[in-house]
């Protein structure tokens, strides 16, 4: 049989498994996703976690303990996030190992409603880096504007970051500089750059499910053509900015220390169109030293029908630089595009953390009645 998701592994692309809970963890299905499936590492947010809580009792137990103790929500909601993300780094290790400490990681997000506060992400960083204590974990910390500054700040402290929710090449490029600054910081206050990694998540699916709504409005037979191609484009010209970034004598002095790149990181790879194949955003991605992390349900599909052709990336950047400039010539302001997709990213997140500690407050009253019973 054709082992189709080591192809992947082999042209240079680490599956991570976007999804995460206690159920998961408890009955070996992550070990077996690693062993079975090549997956090497774990990504999470606040709607995996809101999901995850909500459907399982597997939590039970330890809620009645928070309740024993009269913890806040807040407390208990850390409590159990980064319980969960410590046990998952703790399966993850032999990847670590294997890897040279690259793969092998498991992603917690800060809070978003600290999107746009530097020193409150910051603080944020360094408390889930201590609670969860674990070299292999990353710190998700959006890529807001008040994301940038404070992506710096914790890897100058010697904290592994995941920079969430990029959009657009402008933002990107600030990022990578942002992580620069970080490293060069981290050397100076004596930090061993070796152990400290990053990856730039760039989303992918919702680029097309944005910009084809706006192709659907417009109408033409122009606008029709260029449905579906928006999001691999964008991708393919933020690997481009990638490799011009990590070509310089700026990076090659930090990598003389010891450092390792900021992968590429494809996010959001499920398509959201049933006009579309449902292993695309992985199989037009394919390019050395970049990581997709996926659903289960993309990680079987690909797994099953996925097509492995090697780099599908860096001979398209002529290519993926037209769909731009057709979309232009439309009139789809992408700018706009970019504006609304960050704000709407943020959002979503911020009302799944309301979710989540909604739910918790309600598991936390009926804990704390069952514990006085």
């Amino acid at each position: 049989m054709t082992d189709r998701l080591k192809e992947l592994s082999d042209a240079g692309v680490a599956v991570w498994l976007d999804d995460l809970s206690r159920v998961r963890l408890a009955t070996g299905t992550l070990d077996k996703l690693r062993t079975e499936k090549h997956v090497v590492g774990v990504t999470t947010n606040p709607t995996i976690f809101a999901k995850a809580l909500s459907d399982a009792d597997a939590y039970d137990e330890q809620l009645r303990e928070l309740a024993d103790r009269g913890v806040t929500v807040e407390e208990a909601t850390r409590a159990l996030t980064t319980y969960d993300v410590r046990w998952a780094a703790d399966v993850m290790k032999p990847a670590y190992d294997a890897s040279q400490g690259q793969d092998g990681r498991v992603s917690i997000e800060v809070d978003p409603r600290l999107a746009h506060e530097t020193s409150k992400t910051v603080a944020e960083a360094k408390a889930l880096w201590w609670l969860v204590d674990r070299e292999n974990v990353l710190i998700k910390i959006p890529a807001t504007l008040a994301g940038l500054p404070a992506i710096t700040a914790t890897l100058a402290a010697g904290i592994s970051v995941n920079v969430t929710l990029i959009f657009s090449l402008d933002r990107y490029g600030k990022v990578i500089d942002a992580f620069l600054d970080g490293l060069e910081q981290a050397k100076a206050n004596g930090h061993d750059l070796s152990k400290i990694a990053s990856v730039a998540s760039f989303f992918v699916s919702r680029v097309d499910s944005e910009i084809d709504k706006r192709l659907d409005k417009i109408g033409s037979d122009g606008a029709k053509a260029l449905k579906g191609k928006a999001a691999v484009a964008n991708a393919q010209l933020a690997y481009k900015l990638y490799e011009e970034k990590f070509g310089g004598e700026r990076w090659a002095a930090l990598k003389s220390a010891g450092a390792h790149p900021q992968r590429p990181l494809w996010a959001s790879t499920g398509t959201k169109s049933a006009e579309l194949k449902d292993t695309i955003y992985v199989e037009e991605l394919i390019a050395p030293g970049t990581v997709n992390t996926m659903p289960e349900s993309v990680i079987k599909a690909y797994d099953d029908h996925g097509d492995t052709r090697g780099d599908t990336v860096t001979g398209q950047y002529a290519t993926a630089q037209k769909v731009f400039d057709d979309l232009a010539a439309i009139g789809i302001d992408f700018d706009d595009v970019v504006a609304v997709l960050e704000s709407e990213g943020v959002d979503k997140f911020e009302v799944s953390w309301g979710e989540l500690l909604e739910g918790l407050a309600k598991s936390l009253d009926a804990a704390k009645k069952s514990v006085t019973s």
